[in-house]
């Protein structure tokens, strides 16, 4: 993904995630995992899926991690958003969430989509709200292994890239 650091006003970098990166990743999905904000990820999904994240870092830090996972030729998925919560509100995740989506348009997506327990968020950047069944890609293929499968209670949320 693209190097976002010179266009905002945060004094750290955003950079693409390295294998090195992915304990300090699971910490801070776990973070929100417990808060009943996001589902967690195993060591293992992030090892194996390390090139899809980007990480805000300060002071040698992961402060954020924002993930693109590419759903089907024409959709990509927003995933695994989350800042640390001392730093909550100071425009990363809005950053790490740009990153993605500028990412999806270099990719040539015309659509993303996320599944949230924070729909409010995702509003405010240009997203709308869809039905979970809008994305037959993910159910079959990462959310019949997910413990809340067939009850999911995330909100379908997806952004038209133009």
């Amino acid at each position: 993904m693209n190097d976002i650091s010179d266009s905002t006003n945060l004094p750290g970098l955003f950079r693409n995630a390295v294998i090195a990166d992915a304990r300090a990743i699971q910490s801070l999905v776990k973070i929100h995992a417990e808060r009943g904000l996001m589902l967690p990820r195993s060591l293992n999904e992030l090892f194996e899926t390390i090139r899809q994240y980007v990480v805000y870092e300060e002071d040698g830090k992961i402060i954020g991690v924002c993930g693109l996972h590419i759903a089907w030729e024409d959709l990509g998925e927003v995933r695994a958003l989350a800042v640390n919560p001392d730093h909550e509100g100071r425009g990363i995740g809005a950053a790490l969430v740009k990153t993605a989506i500028d990412e999806a348009v270099r990719l040539g997506l015309p659509r993303v989509f996320t599944l949230t327990y924070v729909p409010a968020f995702f509003l405010r950047h240009g997203f709308r709200e869809v039905s979970k069944n809008d994305f037959p890609q993910k159910i079959w293929s990462d959310c019949v292994r997910c413990h809340k499968f067939p009850d999911c209670d995330e909100t379908g949320m997806v952004k038209d890239i133009e």
